[in-house]
């Protein structure tokens, strides 16, 4: 009985952590796929994504130091840019496609990968589940780095993986 209820708290708590995998990976490329549940209707949890990205991305990983300066143009062709000091910026990633309160694809390498040859999809699926949404994405990276793509797939999965809870976490608690 001392075993069975610590395994039956963690998969009562086990729905609203985010699960991340590396569902494919090669020198040549990586796919990474983070699934989490959220308490909010899509609606909600879309905004938060596209309108509010400053208020829950982590500080830390922004070129900046600041996610206040991040901001999301959630059209075609749209930037999910950066504000630099002394007027510069940064463009993380370009809309590539948009459904509101469903889907958000974006192109680009985020962070280091900005710097090797690579390119990237990020797709945000936004699905209703029962007045919640299942927050599904699935980031797609293919090219040339030295010692193989393949090499930083965990790492880009763990920083995507937290960036996505603080998501989840804002949109419930309005803190990140």
């Amino acid at each position: 009985m001392r075993r069975i209820l610590p395994a039956a708290c963690c998969l009562l708590l086990w729905p609203s952590v985010a699960r991340a995998d590396v569902v494919d990976s090669s020198a040549s490329g990586f796919t990474v796929k983070i699934v989490v549940q959220v308490a909010a209707p899509p609606a909600n949890v879309y905004r938060a994504l596209i309108d509010r990205v400053g208020a829950w991305w982590d500080s830390s990983h922004t070129f900046s130091g600041s996610a206040a300066n991040l901001s999301i143009d959630a059209a075609p062709g749209g930037c999910f840019c950066e504000r630099l000091p002394n007027g510069g910026g940064v463009r993380h990633m370009t809309v590539v496609y948009v459904d509101p309160g469903k889907l958000l694809r974006l192109s680009g390498g985020l962070g280091p990968m900005q710097d090797m040859a690579v390119a990237g999809a990020m797709t945000w699926k936004l699905t209703d589940a029962s007045g919640k949404t299942t927050v599904e994405v699935t980031y797609k990276v293919g090219g040339y780095a030295p010692g193989g793509v393949d090499s930083i797939a965990k790492a880009v999965d763990g920083v995507l993986a937290a960036q996505i809870q603080r998501l989840k976490k804002f949109v419930e608690t309005d803190a990140p």
